[in-house]
């Protein structure tokens, strides 16, 4: 599972790190049951499909790294993430 971190160095040499939440792409993926998107999304079949159920389960685990104020917002960014892989949302 990739983990994206940010590492901030200061100038006395100290440093801090934070863990974000693995890509949405790596959770849609995984909720899909397949290793990578369509090779043309948008321009004829779908490469796999996700319920509603998934796309809630995503939105609230990437809810701390989103930019949304509900889940509802952080669903649609979810929904269009799986759009522009070539996912079909379903549900």
């Amino acid at each position: 599972m990739p983990v994206p971190v940010v590492i901030t160095i200061y100038a006395d040499k100290s440093f801090t790190f934070e863990m974000k939440q693995p890509p949405m792409s790596f959770f849609l993926k995984k909720a899909a049951g397949v290793k990578s998107g369509s090779g043309a999304p948008g321009k004829g079949g779908f490469a796999g499909k996700v319920t509603a159920a998934q796309v809630r389960e995503i939105a609230e685990k990437k809810m701390p790294d989103l930019n949304a104020d509900t889940i509802e917002s952080a669903m649609r960014m979810v929904e269009g993430s799986a759009r522009s892989m070539g996912l079909e949302v379903v549900g």
